[in-house]
């Protein structure tokens, strides 16, 4: 009997021990909820660009609201359902010609997905005929893809926090002659694969050159997953867009013909106040096929429309 009441005894003391030890969790506190751990870049150089700076070269981060943003923010969400979807993350940017905005737009694109907090970016500088990111920032004259591809630099010596969001720039470095050589280089494919392929929540833009002025952006176009092209409303001409598309249609996949400066989107923002991007205003995504195109790029109604696939083959 006294056996039995000791393991009884022994029995409701183990079970007070397991219930003790599955107590309910207490609820996260709603103020630490959606909270995402800042990054710590401790390799990466971080760089602190004037806001002066910022503002004077149209870059989205030193503006909160309003249509600029906005369509940034609209065009991010159209390129990251597009990336998505394919299970892509290398994307290209060019245009037909220079002057239409591709960097500009690549830029405040890259900064607008950064800005996500669900990924890391990376801007890549591949103009190499003519590197600007870094100008654009204030920071001209630093090491950049170049010299990884003729030097040897190891790249962590040349990436730059410019202190934006989750937003990371390897600039062009010095001018390269014979650039398109320089990009399908086994050391420029190594670095594409190694970048596209060490974290798969990043997204990395490349800003090439203009398509039409050089062999660059066929010959650097099949190691990206897709690309934008960026055209100028009233400047770019019917035959440019066409031919671009059809280059670019046997090199990469086209999610979209992005409209610079709309003068649409410049009416309503200089209806908000917003008159300091007249000459240089936010892009609209527009719909369109090859052979559709009008002679001069023209914008449609609203800010930002999805432009209709271009068939891959």
């Amino acid at each position: 009997m006294e056996r039995l009441q000791l393991a009884l005894s022994r029995y409701r003391d183990q079970q007070r021990t397991r219930e003790s030890s599955h107590k309910p969790v207490p609820p996260v506190p709603p103020s630490v909820l959606g909270r995402e751990r800042p990054i710590v870049y401790t390799k990466t150089r971080t760089v602190q660009i004037q806001a002066e700076i910022l503002r004077e070269q149209r870059i989205l981060s030193a503006f909160q609201e309003g249509p600029f943003v906005d369509a940034f923010k609209m065009l991010r969400t159209q390129v990251m359902h597009r990336l998505k979807e394919n299970g892509w993350n290398v994307l290209a940017v060019t245009s037909p010609g220079s002057g239409e905005g591709k960097t500009f737009t690549a830029i405040n694109l890259a900064i607008a997905l950064a800005l996500d907090v669900t990924q890391t970016v990376l801007l890549v500088d591949a103009d190499l005929r003519d590197p600007s990111v870094d100008r654009t920032f204030g920071i001209e004259g630093v090491k950049g893809l170049a010299d990884y591809l003729f030097d040897h630099v190891p790249l962590e010596d040349l990436l730059i926090h410019p202190s934006i969001g989750r937003f990371v720039l390897l600039p062009g470095g010095r001018r390269v002659p014979n650039s398109s050589e320089a990009l399908t280089s086994p050391r420029m494919t190594a670095l594409v694969h190694e970048l596209k392929h060490r974290y798969p929540s990043r997204v990395i833009v490349f800003d090439l050159p203009p398509i039409l002025q050089a062999a660059d952006v066929l010959a650097f176009a099949p190691y990206t997953d897709a690309a934008l092209l960026i055209v100028e409303e009233g400047q770019t001409k019917r035959e440019e867009v066409e031919r671009a598309l059809q280059l670019l249609k046997g090199a990469t996949p086209v999610i979209g013909t992005v409209l610079n400066k709309s003068s649409e989107l410049g009416r309503v923002m200089k209806k908000h106040g917003e008159s300091q991007f007249e000459e240089r205003r936010a892009p609209e995504l527009t719909s369109g096929q090859p052979g559709n195109a009008p002679d001069r790029a023209q914008s449609a109604p609203g800010f930002l429309k999805r432009r209709k696939a271009v068939p891959i083959t």
